[in-house]
């Protein structure tokens, strides 16, 4: 069923709340002239009916028991904020131009992770669009957004939103969202939104009044769990599915990303992510294209992208953390918290081959076996990443890959995510070496909130031994400081990086070794005693040698490849990308003795036989 307020045209709406808790809803029409409209009651506690005289832009309350006015738990506005009136809005109405997008297939994802508050100095929808063709130019082929449901406040990750169907209005609003998914199909662009589905934020959330869409029975560590699967879970379920629904209905969004899975607590014989997964395979089918599901988790559970034959859920994809902790712990001093369960170049060969690097493996961290194995999961299926806003952001000091390691390491950590066997993900600013902070920020209208959130964060960075205090997440300020300053790309040090970037992708997109994502024309190994990690890809007679150097000391090793004619095609220590100058040859032979600078990569193409100068 499609609740909320559904604009029929000629000046009628249907309006549909799902209110078993109240014994009757009025819609409240605040304009002048002030109207009172009763609902009708149906079944399983929904409430519905067809108002007249009313427009698009008509503001409304839903009045539970004749006495409480509350915006619409499934509004599509709320252009007063979390606790105004919901606002009607003609969902047809917007001039779409991508009526031939057909989409973009899962394995030719290259990820952009973006914020909109921070990405331009505007921090708006509109303020994205004239960034869209150079991302494209340079290799992106999908835009991934922070959550956009709308938040108290003006500054905020995103992940405090208590209207799922609502879109920010400080961003845009609604049509400041349909604006951007169409720029950037017109640019050949997917869009990918971020939705949270394990919690709603807690100021402005007025659904337990309606319903039971939350329960006691389990916590997440962001307050509530919603209802999965207690009494009234049905219609929780529904209210959800139909989000996503929305998303892809209404504002043409190729892709979900789904936050922290592993807090969406289900344990009934169907579980939620199983069944939003055969909803949107439905929907798929109705709309003749493609809409995908990518999961986060912590879990290492290749349930989620198993099919429902294979016992799975069905999901597309899900982001592969083993992968960036195994990297990042190479590349950094970090070892606290759930990085202590990696530190080895071992680590990193595995989750090059085969995906999780935890396959019911003890952990340290968690004091327990954890995990299972992705050997048999094709490589599309896991999103890869040297930085995101979670590891960027739950840094006391939200510092970058780049400030924590340095230029060179981020530039190895760029070849490593980008030469892997899987779908890249790059976070805003990492393409020319940010090194504005990603902080945590929030504005909450209420002190105690905002209060509690202060004590929460400093809670947060108990586990680590970072000194000093965490910047006010409620200080406009911390929000300042989070902005990236993309004008930096086109100069000095930043614009090498960049260039870097844009290589590295021209590599991914040209070279057939290197084009799709395929763990099963691919080896890695390492050199004992060592920081130095080789991974060897190939399609057909195309093949690659990619060599990376994670640690601070120059080593020698035997280039680890069979006789032939080998190509050097990038070197991170080279002048050309301010490196301290190449230890490296131009071409090899066999296996030769090579020496790689500290911090560093190089990519090596075997040359075909009748054309050795290619």
């Amino acid at each position: 069923m499609e609740v909320g307020a559904s604009y029929l045209g000629n000046g009628s709406c249907r309006f549909t709340v799902w209110a078993p808790r109240a014994d009757s809803v009025e819609v409240h029409l605040p304009g002048s002239p002030e109207r009172l409209v009763p609902l009708k009651a149906g079944e399983l506690g929904y409430w519905e009916d067809v108002v007249t005289g009313v427009s698009p832009g008509s503001r409304y309350f839903f009045r539970l028991n004749g006495e409480h006015d509350r915006p619409d738990p499934a509004s599509r506005y709320q252009p007063e904020g979390v606790h105004g009136p919901s606002e009607i809005i003609d969902q047809s109405a917007f001039p779409w131009s991508d009526h031939n997008w057909g989409g973009i297939p899962l394995e030719d994802f290259v990820i952009y992770e973006l914020h909109v508050g921070t990405f331009t100095p505007e921090g708006t929808f509109a303020a994205v669009i004239p960034h869209l063709p150079e991302l494209h130019e340079m290799g992106v082929t999908a835009i991934e957004i922070m959550p956009v449901a709308q938040f108290p406040g003006e500054r905020n990750w995103g992940y405090d939103g208590a209207y799922p169907f609502a879109v920010q209005t400080s961003y845009g609003g609604p049509s400041g969202f349909k604006a951007l998914v169409d720029a950037c199909h017109r640019e050949g662009l997917s869009l990918i939104l971020d939705v949270v589905y394990n919690h709603l934020g807690p100021e402005g959330n007025y659904l337990r009044e309606f319903a039971p869409y939350f329960t006691d029975r389990y916590r997440t560590p962001w307050g509530e769990a919603i209802n999965f699967d207690g009494p009234g879970s049905d219609e929780v379920r529904a209210y959800f599915i139909e989000n996503a629904l929305a998303w892809f209905r209404d504002y043409h969004v190729d892709a979900l990303r789904l936050d922290a899975v592993h807090a969406i607590f289900d344990f009934s014989a169907r579980n939620f992510l199983q069944e939003l997964a055969e909803r949107t395979g439905e929907y798929s089918q109705e709309a003749g294209r493609p809409h995908l599901l990518i999961a986060e988790s912590d879990l290492d559970d290749v349930r989620l992208i198993r099919t429902a034959e294979q016992g799975g859920y069905g999901l597309h994809a899900q982001w592969h953390d083993d992968f960036h902790h195994a990297l990042h712990t190479l590349l950094t001093e970090d070892r606290e918290a759930y990085y202590q369960d990696f530190g080895s170049t071992a680590d990193l060969c595995k989750a090059f081959r085969e995906g999780f690097v935890y396959d019911w493996r003890y952990s340290p961290y968690r004091q327990r076996r954890h995990g299972s194995s992705s050997r048999e999961q094709p490589a599309r299926q896991f999103v890869v990443c040297s930085q995101n806003h979670d590891q960027i952001g739950n840094r006391m000091q939200g510092e970058r890959l780049i400030t924590v390691a340095g230029f060179a390491a981020a530039k190895t950590a760029a070849a490593a995510v980008l030469l892997s066997p899987y779908i890249p993900l790059l976070f805003m600013g990492e393409e020319y070496g940010e090194e504005a902070p990603f902080l945590f920020f929030v504005s909450f209208p209420d002190p105690d909130l905002a209060e509690a959130v202060r004590s929460g964060r400093r809670e947060e960075f108990r586990a680590f031994s970072w000194k000093g205090e965490p910047p006010d997440p409620q200080d406009p300020e911390t929000f300042r400081r989070s902005r990236l300053k993309r004008e930096q790309r086109h100069h000095g040090r930043n614009r090498t990086m960049f260039d870097f970037y844009r290589q590295l992708l021209r590599l991914r997109k040209e070279l057939p070794a290197l084009r799709h994502p395929d763990k099963e024309n691919l080896e890695a190994g390492t050199q004992a005693g060592t920081s130095v990690l080789w991974l060897s890809r190939w399609k057909g007679v195309d093949r690659v040698i990619a060599l990376f150097n994670l640690g601070g000391e120059k080593v020698s090793l035997n280039f680890p490849a069979a006789s032939g004619s080998w190509k050097k095609l990038l070197d991170s220590a080279e002048e050309l990308w301010q490196g301290p100058g190449s230890l490296l040859p131009q071409h090899l032979t066999g296996s030769e003795a090579v020496v790689l600078p500290p911090l560093s990569c190089a990519l090596y193409r075997l040359e075909p036989k009748h054309d050795k100068v290619q």
